[in-house]
């Protein structure tokens, strides 16, 4: 029994010294983060948190310390980590639910701020900060949601437009070849030029010239064989 009792006294040491120590990390951190000094706050939070990941405002102060940084995505993942009763919202609570909807406005994320909102004002409705943040969250939302119908509407007009566009080019591709087609078929139906006929007196004047080249075609041959002829004489007189 009372080693036993040794051993639970030298555990509880242990466990209040870690803790200490963890605690140490987080004051460390806050003091730099009320100084301004974002990047020591940042160090010491996170050596708190490597101690005891599960510590709830260890992650709260991170994560405000990250928002100081414009670290806002980072910042949002801790805070969607910290669970949040809506029916039972204390002062760390309400806190929590207004930094998230800070950072969801830093990140443009309107939709998450206006929740967040809607729920710290069920709690505090009279703080005038709150309700401002509301305000410019919800007005950005519903921009958000109009421009996304319009460009759903121009989406589809575009859309209609292409399409009016490709069946009228469709029509005038049809239109083309039909009328490629018809000038086609017109041309097949023509009447085809009929050689020029000869009257008896032109046909006789064309046999008339033909003869008469002919004849002067063979004297000139006969011209040539006689000048052979002579050459080839030539040649056996010796």
């Amino acid at each position: 029994m009372m080693r036993k009792t040794v051993i639970g006294i030298l555990a509880l040491i242990c466990l209040s010294t870690a803790t200490f120590a963890q605690k140490a990390d987080f004051r460390r951190g806050n003091r730099a983060f009320r100084k301004e000094n974002y990047g020591q706050a940042d160090i010491d939070y996170r050596k708190g948190l490597l101690k005891d990941s599960t510590q709830v405002k260890g992650r709260y102060n991170l994560a405000n310390n990250l928002y100081r940084q414009g670290s806002f995505d980072e910042a949002a993942k801790l805070m969607e980590a910290i669970p949040v009763d809506s029916l039972n919202v204390g002062a760390f609570e309400s806190d929590v639910l207004f930094n998230k909807g800070d950072i969801a406005i830093a990140r443009q994320d309107w939709q998450t701020a206006v929740n967040c909102f809607i729920q710290y004002l069920m709690v505090h409705p009279d703080d005038i900060a709150a309700k401002e943040n509301y305000t410019y969250a919800r007005y950005h939302l519903q921009n958000q949601d109009q421009n996304q119908n319009q460009n759903q509407d121009q989406n589809q007009d575009q859309n209609q437009d292409q399409n009016q566009d490709q069946n009228q080019d469709q029509q005038d591709q049809q239109n083309q070849d039909q009328d490629k087609d018809q000038q086609n078929q017109d041309q097949r139906q023509q009447p085809q030029p009929q050689p020029e006929q000869l009257s008896p007196q032109q046909a006789q004047q064309l046999l008339q010239a033909i003869q008469d080249k002919e004849k002067q075609t063979q004297e000139k041959v006969d011209e040539k064989k006689a000048a052979v002829l002579k050459s080839r004489q030539k040649e056996k007189n010796w």
